[in-house]
């Protein structure tokens, strides 16, 4: 072809990347046969499969797996599996799962990918497409019940119900009572001092991190301290800019607007998604 097919731009993504994020069948099968590797990361360490997976290619997927790309190939924020499930495209899904994707497999992000399908509701993905999501999870062997409990997910629960085994520690084995074990779970008083200190130290081990340019590091820093106080919008803001760091865009707009929801008399969140969408727009 006088090129080398697997050069990337100046974030890293390949030919082949791009044409599985569009879709473009035809595309992908030329570069496919003229050598293009399915398993090229780029900078972010994402490959075409995960491309494909964000944006419903199914028919994009298969032919990716048939060439060689690694089903449970894995980034900072999961594998493919993990990608589809949080966008809901159960079409993909399906496609992995039946290329033996590990429906189990954990992410330093998104959980499994069972937590990766609960967690698209809260960012717009509909309830009734989470729970296709999650159907085609459990035939395929993930059953953590007390998640979806904790995220408050009647639905799924009912599903996983009578597929899960009784839990010595509830004493009410019922969807109600699954239910309530997890919303008093919640409702328990933690050591606000401690935790206050605790996120103290993170955000302090975030920002050395980021001085030394380890937006990787600093972005799992910002994240425990999120889990402790998931309404501190200053952790979101500096989350946001290491995802900008490692060309994570998607997210780190996530992040910005979750900064303007928490504090939106607050310029930064505003600045923070500025910068990520004209990112998008370049």
């Amino acid at each position: 072809l006088g090129f080398d097919i697997n050069a990337g731009s100046k974030i890293g993504v390949t030919a082949l990347a791009a044409a599985a994020l569009d879709g473009k069948m035809a595309v992908v099968r030329y570069l496919l046969d003229n050598g293009a590797d399915p398993n090229k990361k780029d900078d972010a360490g994402s490959v075409p499969l995960h491309c494909a997976a964000k944006f419903g290619h199914h028919e994009a997927a298969r032919l990716l797996l048939s060439r060689g790309a690694s089903v449970d190939i894995a980034y900072f924020h999961g594998t493919p599996l993990h990608i589809a499930a949080y966008y809901g495209k159960a079409s993909v899904m399906k496609v992995l799962l039946e290329h033996h994707a590990d429906p189990n497999k954990v992410s330093e992000v998104l959980g499994t990918p069972l937590i990766a399908a609960l967690s698209g509701t809260s960012e717009g993905l509909p309830e009734s497409i989470s729970l296709k999501c999650v159907k085609l999870l459990v035939e395929c062997g993930a059953m953590p019940i007390q998640i979806a409990a904790s995220c408050g997910r009647r639905k799924h629960v009912e599903l996983l119900f009578p597929l899960t085994s009784p839990i010595r520690t509830i004493s009410n084995w019922t969807v109600d009572g699954i239910l309530a074990n997890a919303k008093s779970k919640h409702s328990k008083p933690r050591d606000e001092e401690d935790d206050g200190n605790t996120k103290i130290q993170l955000k302090l081990c975030g920002e050395e991190a980021v001085k030394r340019k380890d937006y990787r590091g600093a972005s799992m820093f910002y994240t425990e301290a999120i889990e402790l106080d998931p309404t501190d919008a200053t952790l979101y803001s500096n989350r946001s800019l290491c995802h900008m760091q490692m060309t994570e865009v998607d997210m780190a707009l996530l992040d910005a607007n979750t900064c303007i929801e928490l504090r939106p008399e607050w310029l930064k969140g505003y600045y923070r998604k500025g910068v990520a969408l004209m990112f998008l727009k370049v």
